[in-house]
């Protein structure tokens, strides 16, 4: 397999009332092409300051990250918003939808900030909408739509530019639990039809009982990177159909 992501020996501080706080404790991670991977942990233990590293929003104190073969901290900054813009896609716990928006045009927004043409942005979008379950939602703003809709159609804006990864950010959290076993049944459906790479913080069991492999932090340090053996493998794949 071909790695996508490798975090090696990353440490993040940020000041705090004249101090430094250590967010990430010279933690390392690296991930392959195709995997659907969980980060857990406590709240304040790093996770989504290891997303944030990982999806180039910021850059670590020490140590790097490689991303499809790049070290991030070497890009000049456009290069850098350029390699977010086409290679990630993003999904946030408070869906983070414009409200005056349909969903449609929701979805649409990076395929404008990229400059594709009217054609491919509609066609793009519409497969989108469809492979989220929502095409028949294409015209409602974000305020007629329900909780895990809405989740949905960030999943759509998330993986409609076409990136190799999706970054998730406690995607499961404000979501009922039909919503978020609709969600993580969909999140393993596109890992698998469209070879997405799939890297999601959460402290939702409901999630971590459907995914091959878990990452645990504690304090900003990976204390254990569990990979599912065979037979769970089968179990959790059973568990999503």
């Amino acid at each position: 397999m071909e790695t996508l992501v490798d975090v090696d020996a990353v440490s993040r501080s940020f000041p705090l009332d004249h101090r430094e706080v250590l967010a990430l404790d010279y933690a390392s991670l690296r991930v392959e092409r195709g995997e659907f991977l969980a980060i857990a942990g406590p709240s304040g233990s790093g996770k989504s300051t290891l997303l944030n590293l990982i999806g180039c929003i910021d850059m670590p104190t020490s140590g790097r990250v490689v991303l499809d073969g790049r070290d991030t901290q070497t890009l000049k900054t456009e290069r850098l918003a350029a390699l977010r813009r086409e290679k990630i896609g993003f999904v946030f716990q408070t869906f983070n939808l414009i409200p005056v928006f349909t969903a449609a045009e929701n979805v649409e927004f990076p395929l404008l900030i990229q400059g594709v043409d009217a054609h491919e942005r509609r066609m793009r979008v519409l497969a989108a909408l469809e492979s989220v379950g929502l095409a028949s939602r294409a015209h409602h703003r974000p305020d007629l739509l329900s909780g895990g809709e809405r989740q949905r159609v960030a999943v759509a804006r998330a993986i409609v530019h076409r990136p190799e990864l999706v970054l998730a950010d406690e995607p499961t959290a404000n979501l009922d639990t039909q919503n978020a076993t609709q969600l993580i049944d969909l999140m393993h459906d596109l890992n698998r039809s469209l070879g997405l790479t799939f890297i999601f913080s959460t402290h939702d069991q409901r999630l971590l009982e459907h995914t091959p492999r878990i990452v645990r932090l504690c304090d900003g340090r990976v204390v254990e990177d569990a990979q599912a053996a065979e037979a769970d493998r089968a179990q959790v794949a059973a568990a999503i159909h």
